[in-house]
């Protein structure tokens, strides 16, 4: 027996679990390409794919459904590659391997990919199903979500000819979306100049772990720590009471996740060693005191390091220090237009010392308003820009203004009701969904957007609520079974 295969809903859970044998890191996405054609060819089912890579998968109408409107289920094959800096793993060989804890799905030490995954099963188990009654579906799964929404901002106009449009890369099992934020990313390069490190240098390494991490969309709020601004606060207090220099810095991975994960090989004077032990333990118990609430598992750790030859130049970490000191980092403005919604935040995601390519970082805004999100990214370039960095902006992508008068959502929301007693939530949501530009290829869509709930998504603690995922798919076939 499969892991997985004890759970219910089936097929839906074996699908999930054949492709997490399937690697799928973001713009590698030809393993899961081709395992998608291929069931689609093994189940006689239309398919073809754009020059992007995405691939679209139709199915007829069962009888008696034809007159219904052509539903697109739309999900995206590529998912975000973390894991814990002492796990072996190579996401573009090894598979993932779900495992059941509790009430949960997860796996060891590294994202599990359940976003988009379960969304890409549960539309395999409706191409496949022999019971379920519904009108025209096609199946959309777009490429290159994660790292700038690629697939999304390639799709033709004439790809799709659905009229409605389930998205199923939600995490909120109970909450439909009819709304996201637009996004853009600021990147920044310091070019890289070192020294050779004075005489009667000693050096150590300082580590940030243990970090909740997750989603710069839907965690972001949630006053989380941030291991590259916590590195910096202690770098930076390091260079001035101890003339600390530093040989190495590496903080964060992916643009959409808050930094979990922070590392610097520092030089210093031998004679202040002790001191700079002293300082690190007295920032270790402050620190953890400023986030026992939120960070219960943080850890800062010191330990020996072999000796480099060479630091950062005294006037470039000067900048440096000083830029990602003052670089803003969370929630800048709440919404006035729905209760509780993030308007407007920016996530300071990477810091990256490379030898040949100099300092890199990256950073994302986010905001509902257009207008709010360049005014955030213009913030971010300031404070670099004064530092002495080039900066520049990704293209970006748009927002999905919500609809009120939408007639899926009447339909998704009924269908609620009367499956479970209660009535969803109806929101907006901060991170990005490929709805927005989705509309500006497709305007006449009615789109909604819900899911299972996920919780960690994007971090090594993502994990999959096994109850949420019943509902969901109870409430996805009754959609497809009542829309008109």
């Amino acid at each position: 027996m499969s892991t997985l295969e004890q759970l219910k809903p089936q097929p839906l859970f074996n699908y999930f679990e054949a492709i997490c044998q399937v690697p799928r890191p973001s713009k590698k996405e030809e393993k899961i390409r081709k395992f998608l054609l291929d069931f689609a060819a093994d189940h006689k089912l239309q398919a073809k794919t754009d020059k992007a890579g995405n691939v679209l998968i139709s199915k007829p109408a069962t009888p008696g459904r034809e007159d219904a409107p052509t539903v697109i289920l739309q999900t995206h094959m590529d998912m975000v590659c973390e894991k814990n800096s002492d796990k072996v793993f190579d996401f573009d060989h090894d598979p993932i391997q779900p495992v059941i804890a509790d009430e949960w799905v997860k796996a060891d030490g590294t994202t599990l990919g359940a976003d988009c995954g379960i969304g890409i099963a549960a539309q395999m188990a409706v191409l496949t199903s022999d019971e379920l009654k519904h009108g025209p579906i096609e199946c959309l799964i777009t490429v290159d979500e994660e790292t700038g929404l690629g697939g999304a901002f390639a799709l033709q106009p004439e790809f799709m000819s659905g009229s409605v449009l389930l998205n199923l890369d939600s995490e909120d099992e109970g909450e439909i979306f009819i709304g996201c934020a637009g996004g853009i990313d600021t990147l920044v390069t310091f070019p890289l100049s070192m020294e050779e490190i004075p005489n009667g240098s000693a050096s150590l390494k300082l580590s940030v772990s243990g970090l909740l991490g997750g989603h710069s969309g839907d965690d972001i709020h949630k006053n989380r720590g941030n291991a590259i601004k916590i590195m910096t606060r202690f770098l930076w207090k390091a260079s001035h009471d101890f003339s600390a220099r530093i040989a190495m810095l590496d903080g964060g991975n992916l643009r959409n996740a808050i930094a979990r994960e922070a590392f610097a090989i520092v030089v210093f004077p031998e004679n202040q060693r002790e001191n700079l032990l002293n300082a690190f333990e007295k920032f270790t118990s402050q620190v953890k005191f400023e986030f026992e609430r939120n960070e219960p598992n943080l850890k800062l750790g010191i330990d020996e390091a072999v000796l480099p030859k060479m630091v950062i130049m005294s006037e470039l970490q000067e900048n440096l220090l000083h830029a990602l000191y003052a670089c803003p980092h969370g929630v800048l403005e709440m919404s006035a237009r729905m209760e509780g919604m993030v308007e407007t935040s920016t996530n300071l995601a990477s810091v990256k010392v490379v030898e040949e390519e100099g300092i890199l970082i990256t950073t994302s805004q986010r905001s509902e308003l257009e207008s709010r999100k360049y005014y955030a990214a213009e913030m971010v370039r300031s404070v670099f820009e004064l530092a002495g960095a080039n900066v520049i902006h990704s293209d970006g992508y748009p927002g999905w203004t919500p609809n009120p008068d939408s007639k899926i959502l009447d339909t998704t929301v009924a269908s609620y009701k009367k499956l479970f007693g209660n009535e969803p939530v109806v929101r907006s949501i901060h991170a990005g969904l490929e709805c927005g530009l989705f509309l500006e290829k497709y305007p006449h869509l009615d789109m909604v957007s819900f899911g299972p709930t996920i919780k960690g998504a994007h971090s090594p603690d993502e994990r999959l609520d096994i109850k949420s995922t019943e509902k969901f798919w109870k409430h996805l076939t009754d959609i497809l079974e009542t829309v008109e």
